[in-house]
């Protein structure tokens, strides 16, 4: 049951093509400290056993225990402006020198700023939290206390986080096997998948939220991915205007979950930009601390401004200084770099050299379907490139956004031969 789980939904960790890859290419050493790694740590599936160990990272690569460097393109979303970014961390470095944490209670600048950089449209509030998955609890807590309501819904396949309340949400039975009652009231609807799902037009897929919310008659809150980044599942702008015309119509909060597509990944700030519409709440994470701070943050309407009364948040490291300096950082090497820009550049180039296969992206996150999408992972590891496999048979790819076009055409390159080799 665990192998088969680890197939379908992400990193292929028990299958005997990683068996035979790790004794092809880990050597004793590693393989000791791979052994003491599965002595010390909980076991638990999509994370162990590890494959190898990395002793060092930058710009777009990681480098292993035995000096070996990987193009990485997935980086768990964290790394959109690559590893060790002098820019970056010479302004983290600057901080720690200053004010490293703040307790409650008090405030710093660069949490003050960060919040006002983040702040977009109606979007006018900011909470920080130390993950997207407290983010997430943050915004359920406080759809609650604005709706008065406790039900939500949300899409299976998705994913909110690890905790029980962000898994209540969540849609992958790998995260609730085993962890009995979750969070009563939260109900799954299909996600818009036309390329897997059971519907083929996308309206029915809204038209089916419209009529749960009629049924249930007491839905708080829809909670969803704008774009979901595991296996890429883009919804159209038609899709999202609707769903926001459902929300507003039935008194619904609507709750878009940003944490690995924030920061540019799709083209813009934030994804939601695209589609015309605005969230009631919005949450972000992952590469908001530049691949150096856990950071995230909830973004909400000012008439949403009505929880003084409770603790939404109210972590340790809530307004962290060096997690906001880092954040600081990242958005302006963006603007300096006009990262933007090159993104959407790059969408264009790797939709024209992979226009011959099943594909689908925005920005620079993509998908690639491939039948031999396990082989072809570890062909693409033997040739230093390392991505992830969703859905069984989804080459899903986040490179860090200051991948060059030389850089992804190498990348593109060696993906290509491993998949159409027999």
């Amino acid at each position: 049951m665990e192998a088969e789980f680890s197939a379908k939904e992400g990193d292929i960790n028990l299958s005997e093509n990683r068996q035979q890859w790790m004794s092809r290419h880990i050597d004793a050493a590693t393989t000791e400290l791979l052994k003491a790694d599965a002595q010390v740590f909980l076991h638990q599936s999509l994370s162990t056993p590890c494959m190898d160990v990395l002793t060092g990272a930058a710009g777009i690569y990681i480098i292993n225990q035995q000096g070996k460097k990987y193009m990485d393109f997935h980086g768990n979303s964290v790394h959109q402006l690559g590893y060790q970014n002098k820019y970056i961390t010479d302004r983290v470095k600057a901080q720690m020198d200053t004010l490293a944490f703040s307790p409650r209670r008090f405030t710093n600048v660069p949490a003050i700023q960060l919040a006002e950089r983040l702040t977009t449209g109606a979007l006018s509030r900011v909470l920080f939290a130390p993950g997207g998955t407290s983010a997430i609890g943050m915004a359920l807590k406080l759809a609650r206390v604005v709706t008065g309501k406790y039900k939500t819904i949300s899409l299976y396949d998705s994913f909110h986080g690890a905790s029980l309340d962000s898994i209540s949400v969540g849609g992958e039975y790998q995260f609730h096997q085993d962890m009995g009652p979750l969070l009563t009231g939260s109900i799954h609807v299909p996600p818009p998948d036309i390329h897997r799902g059971i519907w083929k037009d996308e309206m029915m897929y809204a038209d089916y939220i419209e009529y749960v919310i009629e049924k249930e008659g007491d839905i708080g809150a829809l909670v969803a991915e704008t774009i979901r980044s595991t296996d890429v599942i883009i919804p159209s702008k038609a899709y999202w205007k609707r769903l926001r015309e459902i929300c507003s119509k039935n008194g619904v909060l609507l709750i878009l979950d940003e944490i690995p597509i924030c920061m540019g990944r799709t083209g813009t700030l934030y994804a939601f930009q695209q589609y015309g519409i605005e969230p009631d709440i919005l949450v972000l994470g992952k590469g908001l601390g530049a691949g150096l701070i856990p950071m995230a943050a909830m973004l909400c309407k000012e008439e949403y401004n009505k929880a003084a009364h409770l603790s939404l948040g109210h972590y340790t490291h809530e307004k962290n200084p060096l997690g906001a300096a880092a954040a600081l950082a990242a958005l302006d090497y963006m603007e300096e770099h006009k990262i933007l820009d090159h993104v959407k550049e790059m969408e264009a180039h790797i939709a024209t050299r992979l226009e011959r296969f099943k594909h689908r992206g925005k920005g620079m996150l993509w998908a690639i379907e491939a039948g031999n999408a396990e082989q072809a992972l570890y062909r693409c590891l033997e040739q230093g490139l390392s991505f992830k496999v969703s859905s069984g048979r989804v080459l899903s790819l986040y490179p860090p956004l200051i991948t060059t076009r030389e850089e992804m055409d190498q990348a593109l390159d060696i993906i290509i031969t491993a998949i159409t080799e027999p």
